[in-house]
């Protein structure tokens, strides 16, 4: 698969996981409330896990290409994924900012 096709895929992934930890903090919002020492261990963990899985997403695949001393193509796929990241946030804001 081409680099470019991988970068997109990553970047669609931690777009589409986005938007279901959005929508799911976005459901809570309903008045309910937590002590303030337990929604704020929530969230923390909550952050942690998010990197973990979005830093799998983005440098997962790099990381094992860089293993298998595929430095060029690794920091291709890196490169692509980060381009259309940035991409589809432009995109976002085009379409959401009416």
């Amino acid at each position: 698969m081409h680099p470019s096709s991988i970068g997109f895929l990553q970047a669609l992934g931690v777009a589409l996981y986005c938007l279901v930890v959005s929508g799911l903090l976005n459901s809570f919002q309903s008045g309910q409330t937590l002590p303030q020492f337990w929604g704020l261990a929530i969230f923390l963990l909550l952050f942690v896990v998010s990197a973990t899985i979005t830093g799998l997403l983005v440098l997962g695949y790099p990381g094992y290409l860089i293993f298998k001393h595929k430095i060029k193509r690794a920091l291709s796929v890196f490169a692509y994924t980060l381009a259309f990241a940035v991409l589809i946030i432009l995109i976002a804001m085009f379409v959401f900012a009416s």
